[in-house]
């Protein structure tokens, strides 16, 4: 009888011991699933886009010099405009996009459209400022994306209003 509860106390502890090993491992399984997953939920803060400011005119002066090269610049604004959105070598699709003409800066005594630089907003953004006019002062933000024709085409990625001139009241 004596040998018979050493061996159910033994039978015991063996189960017990193979219940814990168990639980451990799975508690290690566990552990390790989570370290695998853990970089695929972890997010990492986008990358800033950093624009070099640039005189419109120098650009368009020297356009292969700022292919796939993001910048920004002040200008005035002339008009929304479709040239050159279904020009297929630099193509925009016209349902998405709207151009903008800003006028030239090298040139006071009138007001000259830069027509030489292709300037795409998404039309989303543009439709935000309908009433925008000729002469109010905005800043664009984007990436020459082609020099076709030896003209810069950009892509704009940020679209500022600075100042709107006071609206004739007639």
């Amino acid at each position: 009888m004596k040998s018979y509860n050493k061996f159910i106390k033994l039978l015991m502890i063996l189960t017990i011991a193979v219940g814990v090993n168990i639980s451990i491992n799975d508690t290690a399984y566990s552990a390790a699933t989570a370290v695998k997953t853990a970089p695929e939920t972890v997010k990492t803060a986008p990358a800033t886009t950093i624009y070099t400011s640039v005189n419109p005119i120098d650009v368009v002066n020297n356009p292969s010099k700022y292919l796939n090269k993001n910048i920004k610049f002040d200008a005035e604004f002339e008009t929304y405009t479709s040239l050159g959105l279904d020009y297929k070598p630099a193509y925009k699709d016209p349902a998405k996009y709207i151009g903008i003409l800003i006028r030239r800066n090298d040139v006071k005594q009138k007001n000259i459209p830069l027509s030489e630089m292709k300037i795409f907003l998404d039309r989303e953004t543009a439709e935000k400022h309908p009433d925008l006019d000729s002469g109010d002062k905005i800043r664009i933000s984007g990436k020459v994306f082609s020099t076709a024709l030896g003209d810069p085409w950009v892509d704009v990625k940020k679209f500022e209003v600075l100042t709107v001139k006071p609206k004739d009241t007639k």
